[in-house]
């Protein structure tokens, strides 16, 4: 009776592996579905797109809370964008025409 035990024993470890490998293999697939990188991606934009319309709900509710701000915040970024044509308007003038070449001594015929 002691070889029908080994036998046994040897029987049972091989359909042990045998459902090892079967288990292995069974979440190596599961593995490759989730780290699809197509599906990943797919994902990530998902989430991205539910994000960003989140944040978007969100601050269009600030903005209707506060309409003050929302102004005084969009006439502080025009001023910002038109400075230079702001600070134009305040220059002086040049008093002469423009090319216009004031008399400068050695220039001329009657030096």
């Amino acid at each position: 009776m002691s070889a029908p035990e080994p036998a046994l024993r040897l029987a049972q470890a091989e359909a042990d592996a045998a459902a090892a490998r079967e288990r292995l293999s069974s979440t190596l697939g599961k593995l490759q579905v989730k780290l699809n990188p197509r599906d990943l991606a797919r994902q990530v934009g998902r989430d991205v797109a539910d994000k960003s319309a989140a944040a978007a709900q969100a601050s269009l509710n600030t903005a209707v809370r506060n309409p003050g701000a929302v102004a005084g915040a969009t006439a502080a970024a025009g001023l910002f964008l038109a400075r230079h044509r702001i600070i134009a308007l305040f220059r002086r003038k040049p008093k002469h025409k423009p090319g216009h070449r004031e008399r400068e001594p050695g220039l001329g015929p009657q030096d």
